[in-house]
């Protein structure tokens, strides 16, 4: 396994009575995308600005590269070999993209050669443009430019794609897929779910402070997913009572579609033959379960596209 750039061991944050962050641990490792995934106030964003060393922690330890966030003269060597675009990402209106990126450029003793950074991100036709004339999803590219333009190992992408309509939402995720070509290690925070299970390594799953889950998506949907489900379209309750004589998790919903709940490909298959036998022509499909099934299933809510835990 490669070596771990980010190490976090019980890591605590309070604010007077209220703890942001509740003792958490985890480790993000060498050129892998990994996802905080969680919704408003969990304590995304509290942790990534405690290991951008904005922050300041209460309790635990965390280290980048091996430097503690505590510890000033390491400060400065974190700071050196981090990127990151903050939730709130905001640049010079008046200035064009490659003024903006030349601008945080110059903060760095070293940065990369800005025209190269414009063509990596494809903004080359919007080089002379002035910031305020850009889309959602052009300006939060140009704040990935911003963050890679010191040439960083780590970076960090604070819900960057809250607000983007669809298109611009996977013209950001196609940025950051790129990012990890690069060899970068990502650290991404993000209220979506289908955004972490599409891009990132590994998933942890913070709610109210606390990590609840962590894995790889295929992981955690092997261990909270649930079962697979094939869906009959169409279906009626003679051909559901049918079914529901051979197998025990078959359901009929409102759309009087026939639900059955498969353990294994071997349950598959019985169905299937089943089907078959019976002259069933109905359309029939294969439902999955996705991250957001793990979600609900671990916190018992989902998160709304406003990022709001919901009941």
């Amino acid at each position: 396994m490669a070596k771990p750039v980010v190490e976090v061991d019980t890591l605590v944050k309070q604010y007077g009575q209220l703890r942001a962050v509740d003792g958490i641990s985890f480790k993000v490792h060498e050129e892998e995308v990994f996802a905080f995934l969680g919704p408003n106030g969990a304590g995304k964003t509290t942790t990534v600005e405690i290991l951008e060393c904005i922050r300041p922690l209460t309790s635990g330890t965390a280290r980048i590269f091996g430097y503690e966030v505590t510890r000033n003269s390491d400060v400065v060597e974190i700071k050196r070999r981090i990127g990151a675009l903050p939730q709130e990402f905001s640049a010079l209106d008046k200035l064009t993209v490659k003024e903006n990126i030349e601008l945080i450029g110059d903060m760095y003793e070293k940065h990369l050669d800005v025209m190269e950074i414009i063509k990596l991100l494809d903004l080359e036709d919007k080089t002379n443009e002035k910031f305020e004339n850009l889309s959602g999803g052009l300006k939060q590219r140009v704040g990935v430019a911003a963050a890679l333009v010191s040439d960083p190992q780590l970076i960090f992408l604070d819900e960057p794609t809250t607000g983007l309509d669809p298109k611009a939402r996977r013209d950001v995720w196609a940025v950051i897929t790129n990012l990890k070509k690069l060899g970068k290690t990502v650290f991404l925070t993000t209220h979506y779910m289908e955004e972490a299970q599409m891009l990132a390594d590994r998933v942890a799953i913070i709610n109210k402070g606390k990590i609840a889950a962590i894995g790889s998506p295929q992981e955690l949907i092997a261990q909270y997913g649930g079962l697979k489900i094939l869906k009959i379209r169409g279906g009626d309750e003679a051909l559901a009572g049918l079914l529901q004589k051979k197998y025990d998790k078959v359901s009929l919903n409102s759309n009087g579609d026939i639900l059955v709940k498969i353990d294994d490909a071997e349950e598959f298959w019985r169905v299937m033959a089943t089907l078959t036998d019976m002259k069933v022509g109905r359309d029939i499909e294969i439902q999955t379960p996705t991250i957001e099934d793990v979600f609900l299933k671990i916190t018992g809510g989902i998160i709304t596209e406003e990022g709001e835990l919901k009941q």
